[in-house]
């Protein structure tokens, strides 16, 4: 048996999206090197509240789960605003669409 086909010209849009898991990947990494610099520039006295003194890990370690969530956020708002940008650029082409059955 031969295998049918049809064939259609169709209207796509074609547009760029950036990708959001690079964005906030490139976040996360933001907000670890945020965290280092913060942890560097610290200073490591006594609490005067609590008589304790934090060890620059323990510290690096707090930073983090504050300065990651930020970054993975800022992250995707700035996919979110490069997909607008990018909305601009949107082009609309004519396709040729093809469709092949095999009745086996």
């Amino acid at each position: 048996m031969a295998p049918t086909d049809s064939h259609q010209t169709v209207e796509a849009t074609v547009r760029r999206v950036p990708r959001y898991g690079v964005l906030m990947g490139i976040g996360v990494v933001v907000g670890v090197i945020a965290a280092g610099i913060l942890t560097w520039t610290g200073s490591f006295d006594e609490s005067q509240a609590l008589d304790v003194v934090y060890p620059p890990g323990q510290v690096f370690g707090f930073l983090l789960l504050w300065t990651v969530p930020i970054g993975i956020a800022l992250g995707g708002v700035a996919g979110l605003i490069l997909e607008r940008l990018a909305r601009r650029h949107d082009r609309v082409v004519r396709v040729d669409r093809e469709t092949v059955v095999d009745e086996d």
